[in-house]
């Protein structure tokens, strides 16, 4: 199969209480599951996309072929969101922000808790099914976005730095209708030393497209 669903890095339960044991298998096993089940019956039909990651296939959506388009943005979305989604968070996370991401939120929000607040506000109102990002533009600077459904900021020619999923199933067990709530007990779990290295990512591949300097 071109694509596979990732093992999570760590047990069911150990985020517990933030996110409970059952939504997280469910969340895992069955929606991810079913993204990349999707995803590769979607690219079937076109060898010439076998070769290509997640990422790549959504970067372009205009370079998909029509017939699997829709398809490929929903569940290539679903799965590159997910991936990224399970590895931001690990037990025992949570806390302020250290490193370079730190300073970038600084430097653009003022201080963490109005980046925290004004990141909450925005998933509270995406309405419907989406997630809430924080997105490196290719300036460098970073900023708050939001997506519908699965539809991720790489196709917007942002970078996904981090997100988190507002849709009913990653909180509705446990939750309820209280998404905020949700959104406010997420930063218990946030792995702080994933998104810097997604940061450092974005900041590296920034440097990689900017035009060399003439030497004189």
């Amino acid at each position: 199969m071109a694509h596979e669903l990732p093992p999570l890095p760590y047990p069911y339960d150990a985020l517990e209480p933030t996110i409970d044991k059952q939504t997280m298998t469910l969340h895992h096993d069955m929606h991810h599951g079913t993204y990349v089940k999707n995803l590769n019956a979607a690219i079937e039909k076109h060898a010439n996309l076998a070769g290509k990651s997640a990422d790549d296939l959504i970067r372009d959506l205009n370079a998909i072929p029509e017939d699997i388009r829709a398809a490929v943005r929903n569940n290539g979305g679903g799965h590159v969101n997910h991936s990224m989604y399970w590895k931001i968070m690990k037990p025992k996370g949570g806390g302020d922000p250290t490193g370079p991401i730190a300073d970038a939120i600084h430097k653009t929000f003022g201080n963490f808790k109005d980046f925290q607040a004004k990141f909450n506000d925005a998933g509270a109102k995406q309405f419907g099914s989406g997630w809430v990002w924080l997105a490196g533009k290719p300036n460098g600077e970073v900023q708050i976005v939001t997506t519908p459904n699965q539809d991720n900021p790489i196709s917007q020619g942002l970078y996904p730095i981090f997100g988190n999923d507002v849709w009913e199933h990653a909180y509705y067990l446990k939750y309820n209708n209280r998404r905020p709530e949700y959104l406010a007990a997420w930063w218990n779990v946030v792995n702080w030393d994933e998104i810097n290295k997604r940061y450092a990512a974005f900041k590296s591949g920034k440097e990689a497209h900017e035009p060399a300097l003439a030497h004189h």
